[in-house]
């Protein structure tokens, strides 16, 4: 590591002694992470932990009360607002409830950054939405349906075309198979593996759903809620290979990925935070 603070070799996003919180209320304390370009990592962990706060984190869209997050050795948080609109052009982002724009058909949605960010023509971005479109499996005919016309699943997979739209390096999932039945979780699990993999792409999926941790994840991190961890234990309780999880040595863990209430049944209070 430079004192620059240039990542080495291939690691593209660094985490660095990160913290924040909001008012009074700890999200992420101390959390140190390197994500390497072309790697796919599953961020894991009970609901308020921090998960989506991390994305945020990763674009920019929130900055950290304390520490640095570094995208190709630079500190995303002392970026320009003209760097970071940059910046947020590599990303693609997939939404918990794929955040279509309802007004729009889904055509001009799949055509919104195109467009937005003048990246070419008309003719130019018929092609871009065709093309995306076919990406993700959805057949000629849907174009000018409007989000309210389609089904959950049909709208995530607006969703990722939409996010793929500009042809991003790397791709942000927050929990994508949210509301889905099991095989249209499946679906979009599979959508997941074949645009990391086609496109060499970097990517960070928050959820809760073990199978699209089996199917996509190359590497598996879990958050613990603060609350419920002591003023000196890790914030990071897993970090490891999906194959890895039944057996970690960490029952949290086990309990997290099994899905067993244990000692969940009385919620924690105040009084319990460290």
């Amino acid at each position: 590591m430079s004192a620059g603070g240039a990542t080495a070799g291939d690691d593209l996003i660094e985490f660095r002694d990160v913290s924040i919180q909001f008012r009074r209320h700890k999200v992420l304390r101390g959390l140190n992470l390197t994500i390497r370009r072309g790697q796919t990592l599953c961020v894991i962990g009970e609901s308020g932990c921090g998960k989506t706060v991390l994305l945020k984190l990763v674009v920019g869209l929130l900055k950290p009360t304390s520490g640095q997050i570094f995208f190709e050795g630079e500190d995303v948080a002392r970026m320009s607002a003209r760097a970071l609109v940059k910046l947020r052009l590599r990303f693609g982002f997939l939404f918990q409830m794929a955040a279509l724009f309802d007004s729009m058909d889904v055509y001009d949605n799949v055509a919104f950054g195109p467009r937005e960010h003048r990246i070419c023509g008309e003719d130019q971005i018929a092609g871009i939405v065709a093309r995306r479109l076919r990406d993700v499996g959805l057949p000629p005919g849907l174009e000018r349906k409007k989000p309210a016309e389609l089904s959950g699943g049909q709208r995530k997979r607006v969703g990722l075309a939409r996010a793929l739209a500009l042809d991003p390096e790397v791709m942000l999932y927050d929990e994508p198979t949210t509301g889905l039945d099991p095989i249209m979780t499946d679906v979009i699990n599979e959508l997941i593996l074949q645009t990391q993999r086609q496109g060499g792409k970097t990517g960070i999926v928050v959820t809760h759903e073990m199978r699209t941790v089996a199917k996509a994840a190359d590497r598996v991190v879990m958050l613990f809620p603060l609350a419920r961890v002591g003023r000196d234990d890790p914030q990071v309780i897993y970090d490891g290979p999906a194959a890895g999880l039944e057996d970690a040595a960490d029952p949290r863990v086990r309990q997290f990925v099994r899905g067993e209430a244990g000692d969940r049944l009385r919620e924690p209070t105040a009084a319990d935070a460290p």
